[in-house]
């Protein structure tokens, strides 16, 4: 412990503590210190002296190690050295046993094994958001040591930048790791689900599109004028016919559609929710498939990127289409298609079975949503070719609602 006298830190004193340009630190008495970066991290550094040499000991993330603990590592650290034990040495030895359960650990192992079902850019993502806002704060916390306290208060970091959305996705990924830990015998318990409602819940946020038939009418009359390249103009004129996700429409490849019997089968792999997904063919899709296959049918995809046949076009190739058309991305995005679709066919009265069935949403029970990728298909064919026929008569300026 610090000698009497020696002013000491509390946690208040430590909370208080703001970053500045560069890392400063506070004494704590007996060789404890806390070093504070400009990030914010707040960490435990701990000098001694052993055989007449200085040594210096990182002893943990504030957010993992309380003040409190710190100053019982602090006290073990002194113990060792008065028996003429080599504190670095002990420490390096202890690590070695608990390298295997600190949480970035289990992060990665997990991560690995999510990684064989997910598409590669989302896997990214989750490892992006592991390396910047978790492994800094309590990647070498064992995770018995990480409470719900000291999740919050590395959310809390993330929330004073007012990223709310990235805090629930941090949050959530905290969470899947820990009941990973949990399954293989490695934790106790999940601290990130008892830190509902003590975050500021993000804004809700809808993806733009247009609502009013009239609007609609007029986005679908602009895409015939489109001026740009016809593969980007194909896949403008499919989006409101097929209203899949952006990713599944650029990704399509001519292995997957069959003309024949019109109709689109999306593998597994390439589905959000990782189950195959039919998408029934209107006529009109057929047609537009039929004035693409010349120009792209011996390549791999149908959108190809123009740099590349090797890849499919550029995820921000329909937005930037409709931004060029002067439709603004509070307006109308790729995702927008989608929108449309639910909103409409909802209102002129189709079964909603059907229709979340051909927007492939989540179905709960995952071994149901493993056999009914074709369910409502003889509905849905009759929907979507009576979709793509009230497009088309809504552009034409015959029908509105």
């Amino acid at each position: 412990m610090p000698k009497q006298g020696t002013k000491l830190l509390s946690d208040t004193t430590i909370k208080a503590a703001k970053p500045k340009e560069k890392t400063y630190m506070l004494r704590d008495g007996g060789g404890l210190w806390l070093v504070v970066e400009p990030s914010g991290r707040r960490w435990w550094k701990l000098r001694v002296v052993f055989n007449k040499k200085e040594n210096s000991f990182s002893i943990g993330d504030y957010l993992a190690t309380s003040l409190a603990r710190a100053r019982e590592e602090q006290e073990t650290i002194k113990r060792q050295i008065a028996a003429g034990i080599d504190p670095g040495l002990s420490r390096k030895l202890r690590n070695q046993d608990q390298s295997d359960n600190t949480f970035k650990a289990i992060a990665m192992e997990w991560l690995a094994k999510q990684k064989t079902a997910w598409e590669e850019r989302h896997a990214q993502t989750i490892e992006g958001r592991l390396q910047n806002h978790i492994f800094p704060h309590i990647g070498a916390a064992s995770m018995q040591e990480i409470n719900a306290p000291s999740l919050l208060s590395m959310l809390r970091q993330i929330e004073a930048r007012g990223n709310f959305e990235t805090v629930r996705r941090v949050n959530q990924i905290c969470g899947q790791v820990f009941r990973y830990a949990i399954a293989t015998g490695r934790a106790d318990r999940n601290p990130a689900a008892d830190l509902r409602g003590a975050l500021t819940p993000p804004k809700s946020r809808h993806m733009a599109s247009l609502t009013n038939p009239n609007d609609i009418a007029g986005l679908l009359r602009a895409i015939d004028t489109y001026r740009g390249s016809f593969v980007t103009l194909c896949a403008l004129k499919l989006a409101p016919l097929l209203f899949v996700r952006p990713g599944e429409l650029r990704h399509a490849e001519w292995s997957e559609i069959d003309l024949d019997r019109a109709e689109w089968r999306i593998p597994a792999e390439k589905m959000k929710m990782k189950n195959p997904h039919i998408v029934p063919l209107s006529s009109q899709a057929v047609d537009l498939f039929l004035e693409l296959k010349p120009i792209t049918g011996q390549d791999r995809y149908i959108f190809p990127s123009e740099r590349s046949k090797a890849r499919p076009m550029s995820n921000n190739t329909v937005n930037a289409a409709l931004r060029r058309m002067g439709f603004t991305k509070d307006e109308m995005t790729g995702h927008g298609f989608r929108s449309i679709a639910s909103t409409l066919l909802n209102e002129q009265g189709w079964n909603r079975d059907a229709i979340e069935r051909q927007l492939a949403h989540a179905e709960r029970n995952k071994v149901r949503a493993a056999y009914n990728f074709a369910e409502f298909l003889p509905e849905r064919r009759k929907m979507m070719q009576g979709w793509a026929d009230y497009l088309g008569t809504l552009k034409a300026g015959h029908m509105m609602l």
